[in-house]
């Protein structure tokens, strides 16, 4: 009745920030029950198993060697196929589902990177990175599910890669650097993912004991043609290299992008590059035949 009407377009004012409010309409009980419903499928997901993981091969730009993989996860709905992660991960991150989520995908991607290398199917070793939410880093026994994860599969940690954006990482700066050197003694290397599209201090930033910063996409799409992005990638290239950081470029789909990035020494490529994320077997055989040989490039038209 009227006070479910009330409650719903409270919801929805709150979701636009304080002070304000909002007159109910049908449209805000629509999108309430599509939302609820997204909720109750995916807590079946989770019980069902009904995800996968996609792996995105990474280059080397110098040599076009593979330098790694990224591990990227996938929901295999039954009713409307494969769903991408920005689908179903932003209301699994407001509902606190994201932390069995990520400690999947954790335990699936170190499982797999490390029957890959035991299988002696590689040529040589190559690390894996995973993303990690917010609500999986500020756990308190986050170390120990790493520590579980690698104890169980016997994957040498430096084949391990988390990747953490921006926002985790100015939230409780100076517990999230305690966790770093714990991470880094360890021996698991650590990236700064989309960089470029946050509030980083650098000030902050050069006591982060990170290894790799990855240049947001948005970037590389302009660099070969707007002076403005082609000055940030360089500068932040720059900036990385003088820390003794790693740069990894994301969305490079094209030669002249590809050439730019070459000529200002980023380090690797990720995303459409190559090829697009593969399911696992199809990753292997992918791996498998690149071996240690400079692989052919295959732009794609299209971005993830």
């Amino acid at each position: 009745g009227r006070l479910k009407s009330a409650d719903t377009a409270m919801y929805h004012a709150k979701e636009q920030g304080r002070h304000n409010f909002l007159f109910f309409k049908q449209a805000m009980n629509d999108a309430l029950i599509e939302r609820l419903n997204l909720e109750t499928r995916l807590r079946k997901a989770i019980e069902h198993r009904e995800f996968s993981l996609y792996y995105q091969p990474r280059m080397d730009i110098i040599s076009g060697k593979i330098s790694g993989t990224a591990a990227l996860i996938r929901w295999n709905h039954p009713e409307n196929g494969i769903v991408l992660p920005d689908k179903f991960l932003p209301l699994a991150e407001e509902t606190g589902l994201i932390i069995p989520i990520c400690d999947w995908v954790l335990n699936t991607a170190v499982r797999q990177n490390s029957a890959w290398q035991k299988s002696g199917a590689l040529s040589v070793r190559m690390s894996v990175s995973i993303n990690l939410s917010d609500h999986q880093f500020r756990q308190g026994n986050f170390i120990d599910v790493i520590e579980k994860a690698l104890a169980a599969t016997g994957l040498p940690s430096q084949y391990l890669e988390l990747a953490i954006t921006e926002n985790i990482i100015m939230k409780n700066a100076e517990a999230t650097i305690k966790l770093f050197h714990q991470l880094k003694d360890m021996g698991i290397r650590i990236s700064m993912d989309n960089f470029g599209t946050g509030y980083s201090s650098f000030n902050y930033l050069k006591r982060f004991p990170l290894d790799i910063i990855k240049i947001d996409r948005s970037f590389i799409k302009d660099a070969t043609h707007k002076q403005e992005d082609a000055a940030i990638v360089r500068a932040i290239i720059a900036m990385a290299h003088a820390m003794k950081l790693k740069v990894i470029a994301e969305g490079v789909e094209t030669k002249p992008q590809l050439d730019f990035l070459r000529s200002e020494g980023c380090d690797e490529a990720q995303v459409y590059l190559i090829r697009e994320p593969l399911p696992a077997e199809k990753a292997l055989e992918f791996l498998r035949g690149s071996g240690q040989k400079a692989i052919k490039y295959n732009f794609s038209k299209h971005a993830l």
